[in-house]
């Protein structure tokens, strides 16, 4: 039996997908209850030290609304054309829940595209990572009004975006709230005898099977995109769970250990491998370092720009390099520089990295968590 507690505890960076069936009341209109209790929650693991980012669907429904449609169109214009309408006034909403609590908030408009270009995707990152970083809950949502792909097609309600932003901002764990309580062996509004599944380990073809049609009129995802989700997330080490959103207090109580909703496990070796395939990947350049700089990042600690001596090679940023002192190769890490930018700052204060290159990127300029150390790396 899994020890959810157990398993939760010293959770930092927690992802929270919110379904268009849990924002919307019957009617189609924003359940405003609803984002009050999120707002709440979240400001509650905020003032623990945690860090929340939201996705949530709802813009489309509530352009339906503000324009009287009556019902979902199906041409994609007008699809585009409600998500225009609705987007701002679903901001606005959720910036009036978190402001009771003294929480910022920040939109963020993701493409396909966002994720499948290196640069932009490592300023989006780096932007999320800024935003956390000075308390803000950054809100994301598909773009749909300037998605090429058709709406929904590539996201499926957001439950694909959750699990890829998950990934990649390195997330402990996704919960994925909709209007059920979890993952079914069988359809339960068409089986009485349907059995919910507390964890899946490993996503089986028999566990695939179990996805089926959309489980609500309102939300597009079905259970088939938040399997695919949760593939994303075990490959990529985090933990996800399905719950149902009108469970009280959801997502302070999964985040304590209850037995709520469909856990599904992630694969537990990715990061240690992370770090492995750091310090086994090919390097593409490389920096000499001072014995001050290479003492710090013995320690775990960052490498900071006034510690380089020297760059070797051609590379950008997210690029693998090695990390060297005396000519000798002590570590590797993932750069948030180029060897261009890196041969005008060597040597200098982080404070100046924005008067020399007319912008920074980031005090480090490789941080400590994409240092992978030889001979040390049983640290990280």
């Amino acid at each position: 039996m899994i020890n959810r507690k157990e398993l939760f505890k010293g959770l930092n960076k927690i992802v929270v997908k919110i379904g268009t069936s849990s924002i919307s009341t019957e009617d189609g209109r924003l359940n405003h209850r609803f984002m009050d209790g999120m707002a709440a929650q979240v400001a509650a693991l905020h003032g623990q030290g945690k860090q929340v980012i939201l996705v949530s669907s709802g813009a489309i429904g509530i352009g339906i609304d503000i324009l009287g449609l009556g019902c979902r169109p199906r041409e994609i214009p007008v699809r585009q054309a409600c998500a225009a309408v609705g987007q701002s006034v679903l901001m606005q909403e959720w910036s009036k829940s978190f402001a009771r609590h003294d929480l910022k908030v920040a939109q963020i408009l993701l493409t396909y595209e966002s994720f499948s270009n290196r640069l932009t995707y490592l300023n989006l990152r780096n932007s999320i990572s800024t935003l956390l970083s000075y308390g803000v809950i950054p809100i994301i949502n598909e773009n749909d009004t300037v998605c090429v792909n058709e709406i929904e097609a590539t996201f499926g309600d957001n439950d694909k975006l959750s699990a890829v932003v998950a990934s990649k901002t390195e997330a402990d764990l996704l919960i994925i709230l909709s209007d059920i309580d979890g993952l079914y062996d069988k359809n339960p509004k068409r089986n009485n005898d349907a059995q919910m599944i507390s964890v899946i380990e490993d996503i089986t073809p028999e566990v695939e099977s179990y996805g089926g049609s959309p489980t609500s009129m309102k939300g597009v995802g079905g259970m088939r995109t938040k399997i695919d989700a949760a593939k994303i997330c075990h490959m990529s080490g985090c933990n996800m769970i399905i719950a149902n959103s009108s469970t009280d207090d959801v997502v302070r109580r999964v985040l304590e250990g209850e037995n709520i909703g469909t856990l599904f496990l992630a694969n537990q070796e990715v990061h240690k491998n992370r770090i492995r395939w750091i310090i086994l990947s090919k390097a593409s350049g490389s920096v000499e370092v001072d014995q001050g700089a290479k003492d710090a990042i013995t320690d775990s600690m960052s490498l900071l720009p006034s510690g380089i001596i020297n760059v070797n090679g051609s590379f950008d940023r997210g690029d693998i390099i090695e990390i060297r002192c005396n000519g000798e190769v002590f570590a590797k890490g993932i750069t948030d520089y180029t060897s261009e930018e890196l041969e005008k700052i060597k040597g200098k204060h982080t404070n100046l990295i924005a008067d020399i290159l007319g912008y920074k990127n980031y005090n480090n300029v490789v941080k400590k968590e994409n240092i992978g150390l030889f001979n040390h790396s049983e640290k990280h």
